[in-house]
């Protein structure tokens, strides 16, 4: 949707009072001609969600003062001229308006389809000339964001790679002839098929060798190969990684987890459950219950969905999945990031796109998983149902990390927090000022808990009602609260 003029007066004076850029925001001087190149910035913003704008006539040297621009025609020429040079090319929506006096330009650059990206300047070609936003800088895309793109759009499938040196003979008979079981129960159409052809189809092996695949769901030990493809799991004194206790030591327990996926999963939940404390608590009828600090089996599901939706290729398979408890909270991070068309905000409303088939498709079997709503729903109900605040999921540079944030009267009261964003709302504020204030790392996360509860108790209102996902929403106090 092309801003309108006021829109863009709006910004201009958010940017000269906050004096900086932002994620979806960067401003140019032009007073003295044409732009310099800026394939860049229209790289970075075309590669991430919600796309960015950049602003003309903003001079950062001299305290982010209005300057104008030379010529709005003109340079609108040549932001065109350069946008014509990107691949797929790039087709910026233009507005002009006055403020103070002078004539600024922006130029809004949509975020481009998935099967497109990543969006690069052909001069340079796709590695050198590939960019990704990173807070208010564009920084140059690493061979691995690139291959990602490439990977959902031509469908590989690393989870079926195999390795020179690993024979059928490291695979466990055990196993295999368990989920032949299984297999042959559950899906009928197998029953007359003959073993080799079977572990054929399930990617567990291909050409006579096992996949990594086939390593990771039946092997003897899969760390022989790939040492990295493990938990690390630990448990921090404080709300820090880098705090230190009474006792002089920065970890109270620290593990790494090995074996199959089964078997890592097994002992993560165990760790879990030992590093956490249980409450016990009597019920309505007068009974006595046990109440764990988080819901298992939300544990259980973003375990399983690390599993499953990790990357196994050769530029991650020497990082492991990491989990990290905390005083208020655990953290659990995967490599890869967020896999093909989804974003965090689909989580747990659409179906994901699956990177690793096979390996989804085995443990559904092998573990009874539900593969095909990606376990999400489940996280969010279980939470709700311990009364904890939703999950943060936050998607970085090839990592996808969840936080499970203890109860919410365990860390602030929540009748004087409500207090606190009243009081800072008494003038209107931004989301990412919100979060700021607040120390929330996920602004959208914040907005969803704490905002949108208050918008609804009519005690916050938005500034644009009629757009409640505009980048230049803020949030302000209502009157009579």
């Amino acid at each position: 949707m092309l801003m309108l003029e006021e829109e863009l007066r709006q910004l201009v004076r958010k940017i000269t009072t906050e004096k900086c850029e932002k994620q979806h925001v960067e401003f140019k001087k032009v007073q003295g001609g044409a732009p310099a190149k800026i394939y860049n910035t229209l790289s970075s913003f075309s590669n991430q969600s919600g796309g960015g704008t950049i602003v003309f006539g903003i001079d950062e040297e001299h305290d982010y003062k209005v300057v104008g621009v030379y010529d709005a025609q003109d340079l609108q020429k040549k932001v065109t001229e350069q946008s014509l040079q990107m691949e797929p090319v790039v087709r910026p929506l233009f507005t002009v308006a006055k403020v103070d006096g002078k004539i600024v330009v922006s130029a809004e650059i949509a975020e481009c389809d998935i099967y497109d990206k990543p969006s690069f300047y052909k001069g340079a070609g796709r590695l050198r000339g590939s960019y990704i936003r990173v807070g208010e800088a564009d920084q140059p895309m690493t061979e691995y964001e690139i291959y990602s793109y490439e990977a959902f759009k031509k469908r590989i499938h690393d989870e079926l790679r195999t390795i020179d040196r690993a024979t059928m003979e490291y695979l466990k008979k055990d196993n295999i002839t368990g989920y032949l079981l299984q297999l042959r129960r559950q899906k009928m159409n197998l029953e007359n098929l003959g073993d080799k052809r079977i572990l054929e189809t399930q990617g567990i092996i291909q050409d006579g060798l096992p996949t990594i695949a086939g390593l990771m769901l039946l092997g003897e030990y899969p760390q022989e190969f790939f040492p990295q493809l493990s938990v690390t799991a630990m448990v921090v004194q404080g709300k820090e990684m880098g705090e230190i206790g009474e006792d002089g030591e920065r970890f109270v327990d620290n593990r790494r987890i090995e074996g199959t996926i089964s078997e890592m999963l097994k002992g993560t939940l165990a760790f879990v459950r030992r590093n956490m404390s249980v409450k016990t608590i009597i019920t309505e009828d007068g009974n006595r219950a046990d109440r764990s600090e988080y819901p298992m089996k939300a544990v259980r599901e973003i375990l399983l969905n690390a599993f499953i939706h990790r990357d196994y290729s050769v530029h991650t398979e020497r990082s492991p999945i990491r989990l990290v408890m905390y005083e208020d909270r655990i953290e659990l991070e995967n490599p890869g990031g967020l896999y093909g068309r989804i974003t965090v905000d689909d989580l747990g409303k659409v179906a994901a796109d699956t990177r690793n088939p096979y390996i989804a498709g085995a443990l559904e079997i092998m573990l009874e998983t539900e593969n095909r709503f990606s376990g999400i729903p489940t996280v969010i109900a279980e939470l709700k149902k311990a009364d904890m605040p939703n999950p943060v999921f936050i998607d970085g540079r090839g990592v996808f990390k969840v936080i499970f944030y203890k109860k919410k009267g365990e860390q602030k009261k929540e009748l004087d927090f409500e207090q606190e964003i009243l009081q800072y709302c008494s003038i209107p504020r931004t989301r990412e000022e919100l979060a700021n204030k607040f120390g929330f790392k996920a602004a959208s996360y914040f907005i969803k808990t704490y905002i949108v509860p208050l918008i609804d108790e009519k005690k916050i209102s938005m500034t644009l009602p009629n757009k409640p996902k505009s980048k230049y929403q803020k949030y302000v106090s209502s009157k009579d609260v």
